[in-house]
């Protein structure tokens, strides 16, 4: 196939169009090339997509399938009009964001969106909404050739947001006790990123088009967190403290600076949030590795990385041992 990514230098986008070019197909990646390179085989032309419609002139002829990572409604309208009358296949990865309530186990691709984002400018604030607006301008261009992608974590080696990388990277870190949530009850569903670069080659290869959930397997976070441990060796103490005490000291959930990864606090709307169904995915053929093979490599590409470099997730070396001291005080009270 002749595969055009509009992106392909980072993460996923650059995945794919690495499992693209593996599968011997011919692969462009539209890009601006400051935020990495192409896989090797790729063909990189490089462009801005602020740059309106004129963005697209280099990219000439027919293309088999263009897979579209931006969840800036502006730069997918441009896309979808300029690129969509001669593409056979669109592969449009949006996100489980997309949806109005994350409270509902087993919820699957049927279940009620959020408003699309109307005029406004694309906000991390709105992240939902301009996904959904991004799911409508492509669905209102290509209809039954566009496959819609609603992706849920997606963590493996080469994830720029930190997050899932952190348990592994935590314990590999040294000896010290490790601060974790006792949160028994909280549900994570990380997708590996090699994983999902193969399903969306797949799919397109076979056409599948529609809305699908594309997620990991729903697993307790304790049991990440001690898969993590075992992939670092390590030995010290696992010290987990009660997630509304937390709460109370200003730790962050998800993700970001001075969070736990992956942790979501109890009570919050998110009963359903990592157990969303993805049986339609898994009927188009998604294929997803143990996870603890996902943790062993991500370990490695942390290892890389540099273990004790700033992180955009997670807890500093400072403030965690200031927390483990604050709950041992806690505990000691009578």
């Amino acid at each position: 196939m002749r595969v055009l990514i509009l992106g392909g230098t980072v993460f996923l986008s650059r995945a794919t169009a690495a499992e693209a070019v593996g599968r011997g197909h011919q692969v462009t990646c539209l890009a601006r090339g400051q935020s990495g390179s192409v896989p090797p085989g790729a063909q990189l032309v490089r462009a801005d997509r602020s740059g309106g419609p004129a963005t697209y002139d280099e990219l000439t002829g027919e293309w088999d399938e263009v897979v579209d990572v931006s969840w800036d409604p502006t730069h997918v309208r441009e896309a979808v009009a300029a690129l969509g009358p001669r593409s056979a296949h669109w592969t449009y990865v949006s996100s489980c964001s997309v949806y109005a309530d994350h409270d509902q186990p087993g919820a699957d691709e049927s279940a009620p969106l959020l408003e699309p984002l109307g005029d406004q400018s694309a906000t991390i604030e709105r992240y939902g909404e301009a996904k959904v607006a991004c799911e409508q301008a492509v669905t209102a261009a290509l209809g039954d050739r566009a496959l819609r992608c609603r992706a849920g974590l997606i963590g493996g080696p080469g994830d720029p947001s930190d997050r899932f990388g952190y348990w592994p990277a935590r314990f590999a870190r040294d000896a010290e006790p490790v601060l974790a949530p006792d949160a028994p009850d909280c549900a994570t569903q990380t997708i590996d990123v090699r994983d999902l670069a193969a399903w969306l080659v797949g799919a397109a290869e076979r056409g599948v088009a529609g809305a699908r959930n594309a997620v990991g397997e729903t697993i307790p976070l304790p049991e990440v967190v001690a898969l993590a441990r075992a992939a670092a060796g390590h030995r010290g103490e696992l010290v987990a403290a009660d997630p509304a005490w937390l709460m109370e000291q200003g730790v962050e959930p998800w993700a970001g600076p001075d969070s736990l990864p992956l942790w979501l606090p109890p009570d919050a709307g998110y009963g359903g949030f990592a157990r969303r169904s993805v049986d339609a995915a898994l009927a188009d053929g998604l294929h997803r590795r143990p996870l603890s093979e996902t943790l062993a490599d991500t370990l490695a590409d942390e290892r890389r990385a540099g273990l004790s470099r700033p992180r955009r997730a997670g807890l500093s070396p400072e403030r965690e041992r200031q927390l483990v001291a604050a709950w041992r005080a806690r505990r000691a009270e009578p």
